[in-house]
């Protein structure tokens, strides 16, 4: 088999275990309370994404500002609602422990309420996806699915078998998250890597979609099993994580997720593609 053709993936590396997740409140605070000024746009983005900074008492950082009017209406999603749902993606990954999500938070900015998250820049290196040919992913590949690479031919998909990317997979379940792209992924500092853009995300229907389909059928780890066990406790009757979401998702979305926790521990495994819904987001990175 040749060696793996890189995919952009902006940057992330891999690596076996990463840092401990660093204390997020001074960041939610810079980015709820702080002055937004806004500094560009980012212009390949479908809805609209406006880079900023943010300053407070004497700190000042990047951030991204996505406002409810720059939103594009989808069928499947009710007008004015994906910055809510960013926020709420973020509440489930602070529950979780793993600080898959950098800070977010809903506010008003200069062109209304939307939601503001702090930037993370990308650090270079080796790549979690690729492009292989043959059958088999390799040796520290999990296989995703065969794509077509042009002049009728197809390669084979694969992502890094690597941790942080199998935490991001279950949170992904749980959330529902219909569009994990290659390019939602991003490196930070200390070998961090973070998951962005979950504006498409709590649906009641299935609709994962995802390049994160490796563990498919496979037992979930021991530690996930606690993380999930840890979410459906949050998320029950006068649950923190519950009173948080039930101000962002609608209550029948709430019900949703509480489900999908449910039954990702009554299973015990990763999710499998519904067969319902294209498993893959298109573009794909």
């Amino acid at each position: 088999m040749s060696a793996p053709e890189r995919i952009p993936a902006r940057g992330v590396t891999s690596s076996a275990e990463p840092s401990p997740v660093p204390s997020v409140e001074p960041s939610v605070t810079l980015l709820a309370e702080g002055e937004l000024t806004v500094r560009g746009q980012v212009r390949e983005a479908s809805n609209a994404v406006l880079y900023c900074t943010v300053a407070h008492e004497g700190r000042e950082a990047a951030c991204v500002y996505k406002p409810v009017a720059g939103e594009r209406p989808l069928w499947d999603f009710p007008d004015g609602t994906l910055a809510q749902r960013e926020v709420a993606a973020y509440e489930v990954s602070e529950v979780t422990g793993w600080g898959l999500v950098p800070p977010t938070v809903l506010r008003d900015g200069p062109y209304g309420q939307g939601m503001c998250q702090l930037w993370i820049e990308g650090v270079p290196g080796s790549e979690l996806l690729a492009l292989v040919d043959g059958e088999e992913a390799g040796e520290g590949w999990k296989a995703v699915g065969f794509a077509e690479v042009g002049d009728g031919e197809t390669a084979l998909l694969v992502h890094a078998d690597d941790q942080r990317l199998r935490r991001l997979a279950v949170l992904d379940a749980v959330v529902n998250n219909a569009d994990r792209k290659g390019g939602h992924l991003l490196p930070g500092a200390e070998g961090r890597l973070y998951g962005i853009d979950h504006g498409v995300t709590f649906n009641v229907e299935n609709k994962l979609r995802t390049l994160l389909w490796g563990w498919a059928g496979e037992p979930l780890t021991e530690e996930a099993v606690d993380v999930l066990e840890r979410l459906r406790d949050a998320l029950g009757e006068g649950g923190a994580l519950a009173a948080k979401l039930v101000a962002l998702i609608t209550p029948a979305e709430l019900d949703a997720t509480r489900e999908r926790v449910a039954a990702l521990l009554k299973s015990g495994r990763h999710p499998e593609p519904s067969g319902e819904w294209p498993a893959i987001p298109w573009p794909p990175v």
